[in-house]
């Protein structure tokens, strides 16, 4: 498995400093950088540059995480569906641009419409993912789809949820996975999640809680027995990233993960 570092701990910060931590984060073993496309760090303009010309320094790959504010794929409104397409599309272009290997997503939210109009936000996700894919094919690039959080409304968070997304699917896309450890840990489904989707699951996200909040910590300061969760992907035969995305503890969480895996 391949050690990997999600920037989204240093969001917050202009994207030429978050850019910085770069070599630290080689010098700790890192092969994988993944990009939060949001806020400061959106892949635009000279900021998109900015990145090609930072990491064209380094032997890395390039994942990049999908905008997430105000960004519903879900919506039973189609002007805002289809804007949350176009900034994703953006996004996957960008991502092409800088020779990113994989593209990382969130599933539709639930709104307040569903209770009349029971099932609307899984119908649209549903269109927005064959559009999403049918995009991915064309650039080149793969797209991964995420499971959603608690307590947020996303319309795929469980194991049962993906299950039945494929069925629904018919095998239209071929749904490749995120797999972040610690949304599956507010749902008590770590080993579930791993069981069912082993062949599909390209990315793996890491990161710790209390079992109830989905805080970010790092790894080791919640509730997740990480020695289980490495066992089990190395049982189904993981050898993908495992990209900490913790927000805090991170370069203790770089070398609590290393020793796992040595």
């Amino acid at each position: 498995m391949k050690l990997g570092l999600s920037l989204l701990f240093v969001l917050g910060k202009p994207l030429k400093k978050a850019l910085s931590v770069v070599p630290r984060a080689v010098e700790e073993g890192v092969q994988v950088i993944e990009l939060v496309d949001e806020a400061f760090h959106s892949l635009r303009g000279r900021k998109l540059s900015l990145v090609a010309d930072t990491l064209s320094n380094f032997d890395l790959t390039i994942a990049v995480h999908g905008p997430f504010v105000d960004v519903n794929i879900g919506s039973p409104y189609e002007p805002m569906r289809r804007f949350a397409l176009r900034r994703h599309f953006r996004s996957m272009e960008a991502a092409a641009r800088i020779g990113a290997s994989s593209w990382v997503f969130h599933p539709g939210l639930r709104t307040g419409i569903t209770y009349y109009y029971p099932g609307v936000e899984w119908r649209k996700t549903l269109q927005s993912i064959r559009e999403i894919y049918r995009k991915a094919e064309e650039l080149g690039i793969e797209a991964l789809l995420e499971n959603g959080t608690e307590p947020v409304p996303f319309v795929l968070k469980k194991v049962e949820d993906f299950e039945r997304l494929l069925s629904d699917l018919k095998g239209d896309v071929d749904l490749k996975l995120a797999f972040d450890v610690g949304h599956a840990n507010l749902n008590g489904q770590i080993q579930d999640f791993v069981k069912a989707f082993s062949g599909l699951i390209k990315h793996v996200h890491v990161h710790d809680n209390d079992g109830k909040s989905d805080l970010h910590l790092g790894l080791g300061r919640g509730t997740v027995n990480w020695p289980e969760v490495i066992n089990a992907l190395r049982e189904a035969g993981y050898r993908g990233p495992l990209v900490v995305e913790s927000v805090e503890n991170v370069w203790e969480s770089l070398a609590f993960l290393r020793s796992l895996l040595a």
